[in-house]
């Protein structure tokens, strides 16, 4: 597999591979790069749908012009990776992090605040760290960690120092599903009402309907799968040798079939 930097051919190979609709792994294969490869190049990029290869190949030479020229201060300010672990490799796992929460519908600086967060091992930073470490603005960082906050992702607390500290523990993802949850029943509430305005028996209100009935099912069955599933948050490290049955109904006693069925790879 090659290395190295894509070259303007591979990216145009890219963009088109974009506009067939592939895969970010089909790319991939077809040009023998890491998958990984594929996502932080398009994230980093204007995504799936605003990619150019002509601007962003000018885009990368630009950042590497700019890394070159700071590449003293940089490498005085790199922080010790903990553990043992490789720099490089926490650096280029937080960039495929932040492509991911970038694909979901995050916002480039909340997206960036996220990943920061959820590296650490204790989960928690200050504006301070976040500002050192993303090499971004206090603004910058205040207002992705409002829209972290104001999607549940997020919690505020001080510590011994009476400094403001931004939380990713173990019930955030609990409480995200939950704010989503909420968010959809909102909309479910919104959709119902359109019903009465638009008479329930016209098109328009039966599919105002439709909408209604199938949203009010996604989040009755979001709200049940994250309080059944809410244990695996908590699951110690060592724990982790087998699935954590989640918390809900209780397995029969006795031998079962193995279920043999794969999922679609995620990649793919």
């Amino acid at each position: 597999m090659p290395g190295g930097r894509l070259t303007q051919q591979e990216r145009r190979q890219i963009a088109g591979g974009l506009t067939d609709g592939l895969a970010y792994a089909e790319i991939a294969r077809r040009l023998d790069r890491p998958t990984s490869t594929i996502t932080r190049e398009v994230m980093r990029n204007g995504g799936p749908t605003g990619y150019r290869a002509d601007q962003a190949h000018r885009a990368t030479e630009n950042r590497a012009h700019r890394s070159k020229q700071a590449a003293p201060k940089a490498a005085a300010a790199a922080p010790e990776q903990p553990h043992g672990r490789d720099a490089e490799s926490v650096r280029a796992y937080e960039e495929v992090f932040t492509a991911v929460m970038l694909q979901s519908g995050m916002p480039p600086m909340a997206a960036r605040v996220m990943a920061a967060l959820c590296l650490t091992d204790s989960g928690s930073l200050t504006a301070a760290d976040l500002v050192r470490n993303l090499q971004v603005s206090p603004a910058s960082v205040s207002k992705s960690i409002a829209f972290l906050e104001s999607q549940g992702m997020v919690r505020r607390e001080r510590d011994e120092r009476r400094r403001e500290r931004y939380t990713v523990d173990n019930d955030i993802w609990y409480q995200s599903m939950l704010a989503s949850a909420r968010a959809t029943a909102q909309i479910v509430e919104t959709a119902r009402q359109g019903v009465g305005v638009l008479g329930a028996t016209t098109p328009a209100g039966a599919r105002m309907e439709n909408i209604a009935r199938f949203l009010d099912f996604v989040t009755e069955s979001t709200i049940r799968a994250a309080e059944q599933a809410r244990a695996i948050l908590t699951t110690e490290p060592a724990a982790t040798a087998g699935p954590v049955a989640p918390q809900g109904d209780a397995e029969p006693e006795g031998d079962a079939e193995p279920d043999a069925t794969e999922g679609p790879d995620p990649t793919a």
